[in-house]
């Protein structure tokens, strides 16, 4: 009984942190991180000032989707944010990301 409830604790550990890693992979792998911090503004806003912001709105999550693929310049500053095509982070990677971010405190 014991060995049942270690495997569940350790499960429920590997259900918390994996979808941070794997999100925090794929900003290395798309290169968000030469711009954006976790927890610092760099060139562009940090990922908790970002989820602070749009946290709890309808549709933040697609409208954020969609700043990332159109790129963007006024929000945040007068410096410009790229486009960000599929082929530099696939719309599935993307939306993983936008939810970590937005369930960041």
């Amino acid at each position: 009984m014991k060995l049942f409830h270690l495997i569940f604790a350790l499960a429920a550990l590997a259900a918390t942190t994996v979808p941070a890693a794997a999100s925090e992979a794929l900003i290395k792998k798309a290169r968000c991180i030469s711009c954006h911090a976790l927890d610092r503004k760099l060139v562009g806003p940090a990922y908790k000032d970002v989820a602070a912001k749009y946290r709890g709105q309808e549709g933040a999550a697609a409208r954020l989707q969609a700043k990332v693929r159109q790129g963007g310049v006024g929000v945040w500053g007068a410096v410009p944010m790229p486009p960000n095509p599929p082929e530099r982070i696939s719309d599935a990677d993307l939306a993983a990301v936008i939810e970590w971010m937005l369930s960041r405190d």
